[in-house]
C-alpha cells in the first residue's frame, strides 16, 4: 500500500461556497456513519450480532428473549440497522413485531467472526471508548499531563486484543515472520528457542508465536496487570500453555537479561512514555546473536497534508488515546500512533541496537523493523 500523501497533486480552485458546501456535506455524512459505528458498538456489546449469526431471521421479541433484553430497545436498533443496511428485514411493511431480520451474508465476518482478518467490531468498540473520554482530554490540553490506558476500562483493552487477533492469529506465523529467514529458522531449530513478546497485553500475539513455533518458549511480558490476568485466561483454552508464560513484570528484570533467541513488540512502542528505555531493556534481554523485531503502524514516511485514509485514522487515535496516555507518565518522549521510521530508528539508536532495518513485509496498516545489536 502506498502511503505517500497527495501533497503535490494540484487541487481544484473551489469559491467559498463550493468550500462551505463540502465540508457541510462531508461532515454530515462522518456524523451518520458515527451512529452507525454506535449502533454497532451496541449490537456488539450486547451480542445482538452473534444471536442473529446463530438463531437466523428474528423478530424483535425473539431477539430480546434469546438476548434478555428489552424488547422495545432491540426494536429500536433493529429497525436503525435495516435502514443502515446494516441488516435486511424480510418484509418492511409488516406490523413492527412480526418483521423479521437477518445479519446478510458476508457481514457475520466484520461484526461476529472473531477470527476472520475483516473482523473489524473490536476497532469499532476502542473508538466508542475513545469518544467517551473526549471531556477528560479537553481538560489534560489545558493542564497538561495525560490520560492513561488504564483510564477507558476493559473496553479499549479487550477491543485493542480483540482487533489484532485475526492477524496474529493468521499471518505472524505463516507470512510475517517467515519472511525474516534466519529468524524463522532459529524459532523452527534445536535447542528449543526463547522468545519475550514485550508488551503483550492479553496475550494473543505470544499465543500466536507458540502455535506458529512448536518448538519455542515464548514469554509473554506486560505491566498491566489487568491484561496479563485475561492473557491467562486466554491461554486455558489453548493446547500450547506448556510452553507459553505470562508474566506482569518489568522486562529490565535482571533475571530475565540474556535470556531470549527474540525479543518482540507488536503495535506498542508509540504508546510508551520511555520508548528507549524500553528498548534497552529489550536489548538486554537477547541473547547473543539474538534480534529484536517490532511491529507498529505503518504511517507515512514523512508529514504531508492532505493525508490518506490510513495516516488520517493513526492520527485521530493518537489524538484521543495514544498521546495522551504516553503523556501520563512524564517524563514522555511525546511519540503518539503517528510513529515515523526515522523517529523509531532514533530510539533504536539512543538504546544501543547498532543494525536498524524496515523488513519488506507488506500490510495496509503495520510496517515491521528489524534491531539487532
Amino acid at each position: 500500500m502506498d502511503n505517500s500523501t497527495p501533497m503535490d497533486e494540484p487541487r481544484p480552485t473551489l469559491s467559498s461556497d463550493e468550500h462551505r458546501d463540502a465540508l457541510a456535506a462531508r461532515l454530515f455524512g462522518s456524523l451518520v456513519a458515527t451512529m452507525d459505528l454506535a449502533a454497532i458498538y451496541l449490537g456488539d456489546r450486547l451480542g445482538l450480532y452473534r444471536a442473529l449469526a446463530d438463531g437466523g431471521p428474528m423478530t424483535s421479541g425473539d431477539l430480546a428473549a434469546r438476548s434478555g433484553l428489552v424488547e422495545r430497545y432491540v426494536r429500536e436498533w433493529l429497525e436503525h440497522g435495516a435502514v443502515s443496511d446494516l441488516l435486511t428485514v424480510e418484509d418492511a411493511t409488516a406490523a413492527a413485531d412480526v418483521r423479521r431480520y437477518a445479519l446478510p451474508a458476508g457481514h457475520d465476518a466484520v461484526l461476529v467472526d472473531e477470527l476472520d482478518l475483516a473482523y473489524l467490531a473490536p476497532i469499532i468498540r476502542q473508538t466508542i471508548v475513545a469518544l467517551r473520554g473526549l471531556p477528560e482530554l479537553a481538560a489534560v490540553f489545558q493542564r497538561g499531563g495525560g490520560v492513561p490506558w488504564s483510564w477507558y476500562g476493559a473496553d479499549i483493552r479487550d477491543g485493542q486484543g480483540a482487533a489484532n487477533r485475526p492477524s496474529y492469529h493468521h499471518l505472524l506465523g505463516s507470512t510475517w515472520l517467515p519472511s525474516v529467514p534466519d529468524v524463522h529458522a532459529r524459532l523452527s531449530a534445536e535447542p528449543p528457542a526463547r522468545v519475550a513478546d514485550l508488551a503483550c497485553g492479553e496475550g494473543w500475539s505470544t499465543i500466536a508465536l507458540a502455535r506458529a513455533y512448536p518448538k519455542a518458549h515464548v514469554d509473554g511480558i506486560d505491566l498491566d496487570e489487568p491484561a496479563i490476568a485475561q492473557a491467562r485466561r486466554n491461554l486455558a483454552a489453548t493446547e500450547v500453555g506448556d510452553r507459553v508464560t505470562f508474566h506482569a513484570r518489568d522486562a529490565a528484570d535482571p533475571a530475565l537479561q540474556g535470556a531470549f533467541d527474540l525479543v518482540t513488540i507488536f503495535e506498542a512502542v508509540h504508546d510508551m512514555a520511555q520508548p528507549i528505555a524500553v528498548l534497552r531493556a529489550a536489548r538486554g534481554l537477547l541473547a547473543p546473536g539474538g534480534s529484536m523485531i517490532v511491529m507498529d503502524e505503518r504511517v507515512a514516511e514523512t508529514f504531508g497534508a492532505p493525508g490518506d485514509e490510513v495516516e488520517r485514522l493513526m492520527y485521530g487515535f493518537s489524538l484521543l488515546v495514544c498521546l495522551t496516555n504516553g503523556m501520563a507518565d512524564p517524563p514522555s518522549a511525546e511519540t503518539g500512533a503517528v510513529m515515523r521510521p526515522a523517529t523509531l530508528r532514533g530510539y533504536a539508536q539512543a538504546a544501543g541496537f547498532d543494525n536498524f532495518e524496515i523488513l519488506p513485509i507488506e500490510h495496509d496498516t503495520w510496517r515491521f523493523y528489524r534491531l539487532d545489536p
